[in-house]
């Protein structure tokens, strides 16, 4: 077993656990134990399909898809970084499993031949409430390459985390979120390409939401992605000297 399923499964109770695996992929843990996976990306299938060398994984598989038995799965649009074609038939095979996903992933489901059972698609403006994980599905600009892709505010044990999914820029859409409350963990892309935000945008976007804790993501892992974290950090020091920002290393987890 990868010593990061080890870390997850040894958090202790009674605590809210945040866990970083790359990508745009992260674990939450309630506080009773419950596993919530984002937008993992455990494989190496993006190099298979796109082809050439700029998809290869450059950061270590640290979760293989067996290791843990997660009661919730959010995939936030097809792209297989976040809709791993590998690692989702499997982790849904245990017949437990809940998977929501934006409606654009239903192709892939049926070309896959999963069953769609535990699977429901979401939109924008709507919800779930799953093994105690409050799920609000909200507007995601990811382009004309994912047209349906959706970002969420999950609430868990009282805390607030909005995970922006893959999104360019969108200011407009700042009062809509705060609508659920003021967040308490802001993710979002830095990577810059793709239709996502860059390392000032992510930074700016966070501080307008008034996050507690501006964590990026979407970088290190393909480079044909881009996105400096230690740019990330010099704006939000140099810019929003008083707002909290943290860099994830892999595998690491926090207490929320």
């Amino acid at each position: 077993m990868n010593d990061t399923a080890i870390r997850i499964l040894a958090a202790g109770s009674g605590k809210t656990h945040l866990f970083f695996i790359g990508q745009a992929g992260f674990v939450i843990k309630s506080k009773n134990g419950q596993l919530l996976g984002f937008d993992l990306c455990l494989s190496e299938c993006v190099e298979r399909v796109e082809g050439h060398m700029g998809f290869k994984r450059l950061i270590p598989k640290i979760l293989e898809p067996f290791e843990l038995r997660f009661d919730v799965l959010v995939a936030t649009h097809p792209h297989f970084d976040h809709f791993d074609m590998d690692a989702i038939p499997q982790m849904m095979s245990n017949h437990h499993t809940r998977l929501f996903a934006s409606v654009n992933c239903e192709a892939e489901v049926k070309r896959l031949m999963m069953t769609g059972e535990n699977t429901e698609y979401v939109r924008p403006g709507e919800s779930a409430d799953c093994c105690g994980f409050r799920i609000d599905f909200v507007d995601c600009d990811h382009g004309k390459g994912a047209p349906d892709a959706v970002g969420a505010v999950i609430t868990v044990d009282g805390k607030r985390i909005y995970m922006a999914g893959d999104t360019c820029l969108r200011t407009d859409r700042v009062e809509q979120i705060k609508s659920f409350g003021k967040p308490d963990v802001v993710i979002g892309p830095i990577n810059g390409a793709f239709g996502n935000m860059n390392e000032e945008e992510f930074a700016g976007f966070a501080h307008a939401l008034g996050s507690g804790l501006a964590i990026p993501c979407h970088y290190g892992m393909f480079a044909t992605h881009g996105g400096d974290p230690g740019k990330f950090l010099n704006v939000m020091k140099e810019k929003y000297p008083d707002d909290r920002a943290l860099l994830m290393s892999l595998g690491e987890g926090i207490i929320l």
